[in-house]
C-alpha cells in the first residue's frame, strides 16, 4: 500500500493549482462551498420582500396619495385589506371609555371580560400627590378613546387589594383569557413621569393586544394624531407633549 503523500501545505483553502492536485489525491479536504451565493440570495430575497410589503404600514390616505406611483390593482389589494381591518376594529370597538371598578364585580368586569377582549386595569394611588398615577389616569382616558376594542379599567389599589403598598402605585395589570399576562409596577420601566401614549401602545403590542402594523399605532407619536398632552403639574397644554419642568408642584 502506498504511503500517503507528505507535502507542505501553506493554505489549504487557497485556490491554487497545487491545492487542486492535493485535493484530487485526498491529501487535503475539499474546499467548503463559499457562503457568498447564499448571502447574496438572502439579500435578494430580503429586498424582494421589502418591495412587496412596501405598502404594509400605509393607511388609506397614504395609499390614495400613491395612485400615480403604484399599480392600481396592487393599491386596491391594500385598500381592501385596510378597509377590512377598519371594519373589524369598528365592530370590536365597544368600550371607548375608562370603566371604574368595584371589588365585588372585579371577577365579572375583568377576569371574565378578558375572555372576549384584552382588559387593562390601572391600580391607582390613593394620594393626589402621586404624579405617575395622575398621569396614567389621563393617558388611560386617551387610550380608551383611541383603542375601543381594549377595555380600560381603574380602581384604587388599596380598595382592590387590602394593604397594597402605595409605593407600588400606579400598577398596570393586563388580562387576557382569564389570566394576568403582564404586570407593570409603577411607570419606571415605561418612562416614569415622561411616559407617553406611545409607551403604552408599545406595551400593548408587546402583549399581543394588537399588531405593530395596526394603523392606529404606525407613525403615531405624542402630539401627532393624539390629543395634546395636558401637564399633570400645571394643567396647561404643551404642544410638545412634555411636562413643563420649570413649574412647581402646587
Amino acid at each position: 500500500m502506498d504511503a500517503p503523500l507528505n507535502v507542505p501545505v501553506d493554505d489549504p483553502n487557497a485556490d491554487t493549482e497545487w491545492n487542486d492536485i492535493l485535493r484530487k489525491h485526498g491529501v487535503i479536504p475539499e474546499k467548503p462551498p463559499s457562503p457568498t451565493p447564499l448571502i447574496q440570495e438572502a439579500l435578494t430575497e430580503a429586498r424582494k420582500q421589502a418591495h412587496e410589503n412596501r405598502l404594509e404600514d400605509k393607511d388609506l390616505d397614504e395609499l390614495n396619495a400613491l395612485e400615480d406611483e403604484e399599480d392600481e390593482a396592487f393599491l386596491e389589494k391594500y385598500r381592501n385589506q385596510r378597509m377590512a381591518e377598519l371594519s373589524t376594529i369598528a365592530t370590536a370597538s365597544v368600550f371607548n371609555q375608562v370603566y371604574p371598578l368595584q371589588k365585588p364585580d372585579y371577577a365579572k368586569d375583568v377576569t371574565e371580560a378578558s375572555n372576549k377582549a384584552f382588559v387593562l386595569v390601572h391600580l391607582t394611588s390613593s394620594l393626589g400627590t402621586n404624579i405617575q398615577s395622575r398621569l396614567l389616569t389621563e393617558l388611560w382616558r386617551q387610550m380608551a378613546r383611541k383603542f375601543g376594542d381594549v377595555k380600560f379599567c381603574e380602581i384604587r389599589a388599596d380598595m382592590c387589594i387590602e394593604g397594597y403598598p402605595e409605593r407600588n402605585t400606579p400598577t398596570i395589570l393586563v388580562y387576557r383569557d382569564g389570566d394576568i399576562k403582564k404586570q407593570v409596577v409603577t411607570l419606571r420601566e415605561l418612562g416614569g413621569e415622561q411616559t407617553t401614549i406611545k409607551d403604552l401602545q408599545d406595551l400593548l403590542v408587546d402583549v399581543g393586544a394588537f399588531k405593530a402594523t395596526d394603523h392606529r399605532v404606525v407613525n403615531s407619536t405624542r402630539g401627532n394624531g393624539d390629543e395634546p398632552y395636558r401637564s399633570i403639574r400645571t394643567g396647561k397644554l404643551n404642544a410638545a407633549g412634555a411636562e413643563d419642568d420649570d413649574e412647581d408642584w402646587d
